[in-house]
């Protein structure tokens, strides 16, 4: 317990699957958790049921990073750590590269690599102007490692969050900083965004849910579907000061599959 003991937090998109998941075990292990989501209903929800800050943010707008860093320091004083988690997966037309309607991929992206572009700016200013150290952990995924072209500009946008980790890591360590950056790559982690997939596939095979999970299950060697606190867990590592020598890496939380692909 403890091994985050103090620190200042912000995990966005947590107002459930492994944004929650995330923030509750930070808070656990003894950080100070701001938890932000677009869905202001349901984050005040999970923010109270944790007993920790809610901010409303929609991750693409950078005026509400502004807003967010600024309540931030005024409250706490630093930052310390960067969850950026939240996420889409699919828009409202197709997902392979030929029905991959252009509006759904530019919003896709603008939450997912822009909106994780920006809590690295954002998150880097506030960290040297306090404390010059601190830990950006981005959400990728397995996604980012292999083909998906049933998810064709999800795994493209993840792809981007991948490099643009390795990147802000170069900087800021060549730069003196102290402030690392790491990229998760989760596997076919049990949540609703797993679920929703499941169902979409099921419906455009034709065929029951079963069906799709016992597919899914078949690529995974350990044979059993990730939990959310198997991500919360290395997210945990990363975050605190036993990774103080860790950064710019890609760490995967799949169950084998990408050595089984």
């Amino acid at each position: 317990m403890a091994r985050v003991e103090g620190k200042i937090a912000i995990v966005t998109g947590g107002a459930s699957g492994l944004g929650l998941a995330i923030a509750e075990r930070l808070l656990l292990e003894g950080a100070v958790v701001i938890l932000t989501d677009i869905d202001a209903l349901a984050g005040q929800r999970a923010a109270s049921e944790l007993g920790c800050t809610f901010f409303h943010q929609d991750v693409a707008d950078e005026n509400s990073w502004h807003e967010l860093m600024a309540d931030t320091l005024e409250l706490h004083g630093r930052l310390d750590i960067l969850v950026n988690n939240a996420g889409i997966f699919q828009g409202q037309g197709g997902n392979d590269p030929e029905s991959t309607l252009l509006e759904d991929f530019n919003r896709i992206y603008s939450i997912n690599v822009a909106g994780t572009f920006l809590g690295c700016k954002h998150a880097i200013a506030a960290m040297r102007k306090c404390q010059s150290r601190g830990s950006i952990i981005n959400l990728s995924s397995i996604a980012a490692l292999v083909s998906t072209p049933f998810l064709t500009a999800y795994g493209a946008s993840k792809a981007a969050v991948r490099q643009l980790t390795m990147s802000i890591a170069a900087h800021c360590a060549e730069s003196g900083y102290g402030i690392r950056c790491n990229s998760v790559h989760p596997g076919q982690i049990r949540t609703p965004m797993l679920d929703n997939l499941f169902q979409d596939a099921a419906t455009s095979m034709d065929v029951g849910v079963d069906v799709v999970e016992v597919e899914f299950l078949k690529k995974i060697p350990l044979a059993e579907f990730g939990e959310p606190d198997d991500v919360a867990y290395l997210v945990l590592y990363l975050a605190s000061d036993e990774s103080k020598h860790v950064t710019g890496t890609q760490m995967l939380v799949d169950g084998g599959m990408l050595a089984h692909s």
